[in-house]
């Protein structure tokens, strides 16, 4: 309860900023009448209230049991087992992820109407659907790289540099309505599923391979899960031109 407790006031201190802003404007920039504030603050509690029992899970289940499980596969020694946990772990994660599954349909859409595929609710479920493997497969790739160079002591700013030079090198050959859908994908990859798992994944691991820092090398795989589905997106929309 103390852990709740916590975590409610944490939502509350979160939120204040968002809401007081939003007062403002209902109030004083655009004078709604005060009736129409009732949905606001019903809204806001809700948001409230599912905020704080999702961090409450996080901290109760997500981030132990991630650690848990890198800790123990690095006890057991064999690395191509962690990096199959580790595909797994951001395929599935990805792919379940909320934000993905809006921001795949809603590019299908767009795509349908700018004449890129067919107007059908076969393409677009397919187009979706392409977009939405892709993605996740571009994440677990990142987990691989990112595992990788926790265990090898790869240098991760030679490869976020790296990442970005193939980045601005593929913008240039991709399709123009690919690259802002790809740039997108990067960013909804970092959502409210992924990034407590891959922040616990590399925890773990760092904190169970001698020589290693939980501060200094459990930290990163992030950026690689942001950069990889820019990558793979744009790969896949010029695959698609081709076709």
């Amino acid at each position: 309860m103390a852990l709740l407790w916590r975590m409610t006031l944490g939502s509350i201190r979160d939120l204040t900023p968002v809401v007081v802003v939003i007062l403002f404007f209902q109030i004083v920039v655009l004078q709604q009448p005060a009736r129409e504030l009732l949905p606001l603050i019903e809204g806001a509690l809700l948001v409230l209230v599912g905020l704080t029992l999702f961090v409450y899970g996080l901290e109760l289940a997500l981030f132990p049991i991630g650690e848990a499980l890198a800790y123990a596969l690095a006890q057991k020694g064999s690395f191509i087992l962690l990096l199959v946990f580790a595909f797994l772990l951001g395929f599935g994660a990805t792919f379940a992820e909320p934000a993905l599954t809006a921001v795949a349909a809603e590019a299908a859409r767009a795509a349908a109407g700018g004449g890129a595929i067919a107007d059908t609710t076969v393409a677009r479920e397919g187009y979706a659907l392409g977009l939405r493997v892709t993605v996740a497969l571009s994440v677990g790739v990142a987990l691989l790289l990112g595992v990788t160079r926790i265990v090898l002591g790869w240098s991760l700013p030679l490869m976020v540099i790296c990442g970005y030079v193939a980045v601005i090198a593929i913008t240039s050959v991709a399709p123009r309505e690919t690259v802002g859908i790809a740039y997108d994908s990067g960013g909804v990859t970092t959502s409210v599923i992924t990034v407590p798992l891959v922040t616990a994944l590399g925890i773990g691991l760092a904190s169970s391979l001698g020589g290693r820092h939980p501060l200094t090398d459990g930290f990163g795989m992030i950026v690689l899960v942001l950069l990889t589905p820019m990558i793979f997106v744009m790969a896949y929309g010029t695959l698609l031109a081709w076709i």
